[in-house]
């Protein structure tokens, strides 16, 4: 085996353990999706407070997020990524013998300061240990773990709802399935809590905190002696020489203003919650059976669109170094726009019965169906992975741990918004005009990505502050 392919490898299986970290955060969004009957059930609540179980996880996601990006900037991103391991520990048992909503919450919230966490900190470790023309591929490789881990909490919630007859029957040892739902969190999470002390450090983070050495021994294991002085002098370089990095540098200093790509990493993270997906995710279950199947028939659906997105993922991993970031941003976006439209139609037809329940013919339920299942599939063959690609790479190594903050905490609280409003849209305005909003913001995401996106493909971290900086110029 050759010296370079030996580093990739190595390069390649520190990836694999950082996107643990993004397996975790899709199982903990996923998981909830079938125990939505079972808290209702358990702890007596109407739509708004089950809203607001199932979405309280995404406010430690928020608060996780922007402080994640600050706190790997003080004591590293691998430091990080094991606190958010025994955060994930932790919130899986708690969620799983929770009796009461406001335990459920805490847990949820303790949770989400895991996903918050290990949203934006695992693309920016892989961002800064991969080298330029391997970095989309490498940092899509988060967005596979977290369908992965979507699709095995969708398998798994089948599995235990079957052999138990449904989701709030008792199953082993007297708890209901949708405790063992949470707790199967926990095999995955304890793998990831240990697997994380086998990594080294971003020599990037190395280089802030003046750690020359360790960053010098940590870049030679990653792409060899001579390559690795020439890395560390072009990392120094792209560093401010008279301060560490810290939020205020998110202002230009000529202009004052907040600087454009800031805006960028926040409309990025904005629109990839605005087009409606975690909808799919968190209340498929529910989205399903409200059109007429079955929970075993919706849960089972769950599963095959956890199988099409991992495909659309992997479809996105063999273009997103090739073709590059933006061109997959504008054509996701209108697709996305087309389905969701396709699924407003569908659901138009629809009658309304005595319960409140939409009914579909036939015909509008396959059309739906299908046009669900294609929506996923654009989502995850273009934002979902190249959303967090750009924001792991689009930012300056003086500003990415400010940048991450700020875009991780628009992206959580966009998601809490879609999250909480769906089952008060779902009741009130109906499934069209749910999904009629979405697709809005999905023609709209068009247009951003035309005008506002900046290609970063095969772009050097250390280039990106020259990007950038002609961008304001060009602002002013």
């Amino acid at each position: 085996m050759s010296t370079q392919s030996s580093h990739s490898l190595y390069v390649l299986a520190i990836t694999v353990v950082a996107t643990l970290g993004g397996f975790l955060f899709g199982f903990d969004s996923g998981v909830i999706n079938g125990t939505v009957d079972g808290l209702q059930s358990a702890f007596n609540s109407d739509s708004v407070g089950t809203g607001f179980n199932v979405a309280s996880m995404l406010l430690g996601c928020a608060i996780g997020a922007f402080f994640a990006g600050r706190l790997a900037d003080i004591f590293g991103r691998r430091a990080l990524l094991r606190v958010a391991a025994a955060l994930f520990i932790i919130s899986a048992w708690g969620s799983g013998i929770a009796d009461a909503s406001g335990a459920f919450v805490i847990y949820r919230i303790l949770g989400g300061l895991a996903v918050g966490a290990a949203s934006v900190m695992s693309p920016a470790y892989i961002s800064e240990i991969a080298p330029a023309h391997l970095r989309g591929r490498l940092s899509s490789i988060q967005q596979v773990a977290i369908i992965a881990g979507l699709f095995i909490a969708f398998l798994s919630n089948y599995l235990l709802a079957q052999s138990a007859g449904s989701a709030l029957s008792s199953h082993w040892w007297g708890f209901e399935a949708w405790r063992w739902m949470f707790w199967m969190e926990l095999i995955p999470a304890t793998v990831f809590f240990l697997v994380l002390f086998l990594i080294p450090e971003s020599p990037r983070f190395f280089v802030v905190r003046g750690r020359k050495d360790e960053a010098r021994n940590v870049l030679t294991r990653l792409v060899g002696s001579q390559e690795a002085e020439t890395k560390l002098g072009e990392i120094e370089a792209s560093l401010s020489a008279d301060h560490r990095p810290r939020l205020s540098d998110l202002i230009h200093p000529s202009s004052g203003r907040i600087r454009m790509l800031v805006w960028v990493g926040i409309g990025l993270a904005v629109f990839q919650q605005f087009v409606g997906i975690n909808v799919v995710f968190y209340y498929g279950a529910v989205l399903w059976q409200s059109v007429g199947f079955s929970e075993a028939d919706a849960l089972l659906i769950n599963v095959l669109s956890g199988a099409i997105s991992i495909g659309a993922v992997l479809v996105a991993i063999l273009l997103i170094d090739r073709i590059g970031r933006k061109p997959l941003l504008k054509w996701g976006s209108v697709g996305m726009a087309v389905t969701l439209t396709t699924m407003v139609v569908a659901f138009l037809t629809g009658s309304i019965g005595e319960d409140g329940s939409l009914s579909l013919s036939d015909t509008a339920g396959m059309i739906a169906l299908i046009a669900a299942n294609a929506y996923v599939a654009f989502f995850n063959g273009s934002w979902g992975p190249v959303m967090w690609v750009m924001l792991g790479e689009m930012f300056p190594n003086q500003l990415r741990g400010s940048g991450l903050a700020v875009s991780g905490l628009a992206q959580w609280l966009a998601n809490f918004a879609i999250t909480i409003t769906f089952p008060l849209l779902l009741v009130g305005a109906g499934l069209s005009v749910a999904y009629g909003l979405y697709a809005f913001f999905a023609f709209v995401s068009v247009w951003f990505v035309v005008r506002l996106v900046q290609e970063t493909k095969g772009r050097e971290l250390e280039d990106m502050n020259q990007l950038w900086e002609q961008i304001e110029q060009q602002r002013s």
